[in-house]
């Protein structure tokens, strides 16, 4: 008889779809096998909702079924619909944008005067956005620099991960080593009852030793790739892009292309300072990059359809990204509408007491960790977890600010990662980079990550980091 020869099938990672509705059904799961349970939420001092830790107490079951499985993707879509359409409306901005021509023409002016020292971009960029991680809680806000970073990156010669890692590493760098977010830092900080901006010294030595971290990862991927554009995960899907410069025929910078790129600085400076003086947020940023397409394309004088098809056409490539942030969402709706959120919180918590202090402290770290990946929004980490942390820290002999330590390395480290994040999904969105290759190639240095952070909870642990 002939004998067949049966190639084995290679494993494939599944698609960010399944593996997100992977977990949920897992979280439905949960619901059934965790008992329910519930902290009283009051408002302290600060104005902030946060949980009562002495109030634990079990509730009615509401274990979720197959019908509330399918329903929380809707759900979640509902919840997160504001980060979406805000991808939608910058998407379609930049598509518009790019239409008229103006990125290329500007980005092959800046190629031609970077030949050579090409990768001096990188670390400028990177710590650039990590100060603005490290000071106003910088995420979301940097979204739009992503598309204008991937373009500039393979136009060096490097790749869209590097291009996208500029922005997301660098915010994650300062994220993970804030010593100024009112978002992470300062909320923890005031849950806990700490004066705000104390244990600065330890936090600045912590954001450097992030950054050098973060940004030699990328620097050296970034020279691998510039040597052999093969060795990149994003290799074909970047050659299939339509957005990468073509230098062997490469615009000429003409008056309308400087007149946009002006419109954009002014657009860009706008958002910046409205963020930062005015709390403007989703709404007014997208009003911003909306008027940007309108003048860009008055400029340009683009006819009205196709300032229209150029919309369409660039949030319709952000559809598949950008739907994939509220189906994260879905996770958390499981495990809160089923009851289970506190109860996870409260003995995880319980796990950490009678252990030494060393051990304890990481041990409170680690959960922090785990922690993000359900409740990946810094400040309702913070708001969930401080008010249980900061006095359990109490009782075992932790400083409060080690307890902040703890919560600001788990929630900052991960970000860039998980899934579950919404803001990370959409960057990758706008990208145009898969989950599956970003987690993998990023795998190594997330590790080091969580090293790094162990090792400064420990060397906060033995300084009795203070003032409390």
């Amino acid at each position: 008889m002939p004998t067949l020869n049966k190639k084995k099938k290679k494993f494939e990672v599944p698609n960010v779809y399944i593996i997100i509705m992977g977990i949920a059904f897992i979280s439905m799961l949960m619901t059934y096998i965790i008992p329910a349970g519930s902290y009283d939420r009051v408002i302290n001092e600060n104005g902030t909702e946060v949980v009562d830790p002495s109030t634990f107490h079990l509730t009615e079951p509401n274990p979720q079924n197959l019908f509330d499985f399918f329903s929380s993707f809707h759900t979640g879509l509902t919840e997160m619909s504001g980060i979406i359409f805000f991808l939608f409306i910058v998407g379609g901005s930049f598509a518009v944008i790019e239409a008229t021509g103006a990125i290329e023409a500007g980005l092959g002016k800046i190629t031609q005067k970077m030949s050579g020292k090409e990768r001096i971009i990188i670390p400028i960029v990177m710590f650039s956005f990590a100060l603005g991680g490290a000071t106003i809680g910088m995420a979301e806000e940097a979204l739009p620099f992503i598309p204008i970073m991937v373009t500039l990156a393979i136009s060096l010669g490097f790749d869209s991960m590097t291009g996208a890692a500029m922005v997301l590493v660098g915010c994650s760098a300062g994220f993970a080593g804030a010593f100024l977010s009112p978002f992470t830092v300062g909320v923890a900080q005031g849950i806990a009852g700490l004066p705000l901006t104390s244990g600065m010294g330890l936090r600045i030595v912590l954001f450097f030793a992030m950054c050098i971290v973060m940004i030699t990862f990328v620097y050296i991927y970034a020279g691998k790739i510039k040597k052999n554009p093969t060795l990149s995960p994003m290799y074909e899907i970047d050659q299939a892009r339509e957005d990468k410069l073509d230098f062997n025929n490469i615009r000429k910078m003409e008056k309308k292309h400087a007149i946009i790129l002006i419109v954009m600085a002014i657009a860009i400076i706008t958002f910046t300072y409205g963020v930062m003086k005015l709390h403007w947020y989703l709404t007014e940023l997208s009003a911003v990059f909306l008027i940007m397409a309108v003048v860009s394309a008055f400029v340009a004088r683009m006819s009205l359809n196709d300032f229209a098809g150029n919309l369409t056409k660039g949030m319709a490539t952000l559809a598949s990204g950008a739907i994939i942030v509220g189906f994260a969402r879905a996770i958390l709706v499981l495990l809160t509408n089923g009851g289970v959120m506190d109860t996870i919180l409260y003995y995880s918590a319980g796990l950490v007491e009678g252990l030494p202090t060393g051990i304890a402290a990481v041990g409170m770290y680690i959960f922090q960790c785990l922690l993000n990946f359900v409740i990946p929004s810094g400040s309702g980490q913070a708001a969930v977890s401080m008010p249980i942390m900061a006095p359990l820290g109490d009782i075992l002999g932790i400083t409060r600010q080690t307890a902040v330590l703890a919560y600001q390395l788990g929630d900052g480290i991960s970000n860039i990662w998980t899934p579950t994040s919404g803001y990370f999904m959409a960057g990758l969105a706008l990208a145009k980079i898969p989950w599956q290759k970003w987690a993998k190639w990023f795998l190594p240095c997330i590790l080091i990550e969580y090293l790094v952070g162990a090792v400064f909870v420990v060397i906060a642990t033995k300084i009795e980091y203070g003032p409390f």
